[in-house]
């Protein structure tokens, strides 16, 4: 990550999701300074964490055919062939699958990998293991897409993590989407998965920190070199 894409992700607007959780951690600090001050620094300190938690930041997102976004701001803490979950129907074979965690420091809001169409939308409840677990893509609550683009299929699995409880989408099956374009946010610490069809070509690393909307993660026609870009 380059240090001006570091400045631009730090210094951002709040999502709308934030507004009510702000408020409320506002209001504690209020009434902790009344009680005792000291205590009102620390809810001030903990307010200011959550504004930072909910920025939305924008970003600058390749549009070249068969490229693959990361949908997560984090670390990418998995690459292997793994089972896509059984309620996205994306076959009975291993998929090449990249996993990016997000930390309770990371930009939590998720951005689609690709520009294509919401083929369907599969909500699951389940545990909240700590979401860097390779069990966690199994047991935790997670919600997942498939979103059918360019003659090919790919699923995006918002996963549930230890202290994350709440898993928000912003679309609709049916519903037509941009690469790098929002598609929902999960709160306070948590993991997405990405599958892709066989044979694609993977162009990160594990350990390697990855911007949603901006970061290539892989290639379905690798055999083209033209890129553009625009800002999103």
């Amino acid at each position: 990550m380059s240090i001006v894409s570091s400045i631009r992700s730090q210094l951002a607007p709040v999502h709308p999701e934030g507004y009510p959780f702000i408020g409320g951690f506002a209001l504690a600090s209020l009434i902790l300074f009344w009680i005792w001050s000291p205590l009102g620094w620390i809810g001030t300190i903990f307010t200011l964490w959550c504004a930072y938690f909910f920025r939305d930041p924008a970003r600058v997102t390749p549009v070249r055919d068969g490229l693959v976004v990361s949908p997560a701001d984090g670390r990418i803490s998995r690459i292997a062939n793994a089972m896509p979950p059984k309620e996205l129907d994306l076959g009975e074979r291993p998929l090449p699958c990249v996993s990016v965690f997000m930390s309770v420091f990371d930009c939590h809001v998720n951005r689609s990998p690709m520009a294509g169409r919401i083929e369907r939308i599969a909500y699951r409840h389940g545990k909240f293991l700590n979401a860097d677990l390779d069990k966690a893509s199994e047991d935790n609550e997670r919600n997942g897409l498939v979103l059918a683009t360019a003659g090919a299929r790919i699923g995006v699995v918002q996963i549930a993590g230890l202290i994350a409880r709440r898993i928000v989408s912003f679309v609709k099956e049916g519903q037509a989407v941009g690469a790098g374009e929002r598609f929902g946010l999960i709160r306070f610490g948590s993991r997405v998965d990405v599958y892709l069809p066989e044979g694609t070509r993977l162009l990160v690393a594990e350990g390697q920190t990855s911007l949603a909307g901006e970061t290539v993660i892989a290639d379905l026609k690798a055999a083209d070199s033209a890129r553009n870009y625009r800002i999103g």
